[in-house]
């Protein structure tokens, strides 16, 4: 649940937002031709993207290039609030702010990641704190200033450690990766992701994603991951000493409960008892 939202925009584009979120929570966003600065003040996720799973932890911030991702807000006995704060890099803006002359960066351009994660450091801590001040001033903002903050901060993002990697990052925030099936699923089989997630992070409808699963895999999306989920599960419960709950949220499953459904529906075994047995068989090889 979404508990209070600010936002400053550049005339009519989106420029700048705080979020506070009580967990659990869907945190999806689609960025066709925006990238995207994000920074976790409060709260632990994982960000996924059609060709990576990040770890993000509080005072931890990412740079996404332009494309889709979903992060899963989880609530934990510590806490179940979220803080976010996210600065669009939209690419009409930053070529109308950098109309002369675009920040030196060195480096021949080559691939990179869709997630640029960038440890806690005091520079980005004090652009933050920075922010706050006009989140609790909104009426000092304006177009002019909102100009300054971007500048100001892909100036400290080439000062952080990450220069190189963030130079090379930004030369082709806006070169769109061309995303796989086969990549998104072996990427994101064991991720908590519906079919219709997965079909976003291809860029395709879910008609046009069923179709060419089949078309690839001879299975439907759903029947194949399941199976895929079933199988490691199994392999975890006869190699690991992980919980049943910590096995569910390994495997992409939604929780304990409906982990043990899908198995003893599959096995006619539940996963305790499948344990429990002193000659399991393997059923990653039926």
């Amino acid at each position: 649940m979404i508990l209070n939202h600010q936002k400053f925009d550049y005339g009519a584009t989106r420029l700048i937002e705080k979020v506070i979120i009580q967990a659990p929570f869907r945190f999806s966003v689609d960025f066709p031709d925006d990238a995207c600065f994000i920074y976790f003040e409060e709260g632990n996720t994982l960000v996924n993207s059609a060709f990576e799973q990040v770890a993000i932890s509080a005072r931890e911030s990412m740079l996404l290039k332009c494309g889709t991702y979903f992060s899963d807000l989880l609530a934990f006995p510590s806490s179940d609030r979220y803080e976010i704060i996210v600065i669009h890099l939209p690419q009409q803006v930053l070529r109308k702010i950098y109309k002369h002359e675009f920040p030196r960066l060195s480096g021949p351009v080559k691939s990179g990641p869709c997630i640029n994660k960038m440890e806690a450091r005091d520079l980005i801590r004090e652009y933050i704190k920075g922010l706050r001040f006009y989140f609790n001033n909104p009426r000092v903002v304006s177009d002019e200033l909102l100009e300054l903050k971007i500048k100001e901060l892909i100036l400290l993002l080439l000062q952080t450690g990450n220069a190189e990697s963030i130079g090379v990052l930004f030369k082709q925030l806006f070169t769109p990766q061309q995303a796989d099936i086969r990549e998104v699923i072996n990427n994101h089989v064991f991720s908590n992701l519906k079919v219709e997630d997965l079909a976003m992070l291809c860029h395709m409808s879910i008609s046009s994603f069923k179709r060419q699963f089949k078309a690839i895999f001879s299975d439907t999306p759903m029947h194949y991951i399941r199976k895929r989920r079933l199988e490691r599960a199994a392999e975890l419960l006869r190699v690991s000493t992980l919980t049943i709950s910590e096995i569910a949220f390994e495997t992409g499953f939604a929780d304990a409960a409906h982990f043990s459904n899908a198995f003893k529906s599959a096995h006619n075994l539940s996963p305790s008892d499948y344990r429990q047995q002193p000659d399991r068989p393997d059923l990653t090889n039926p």
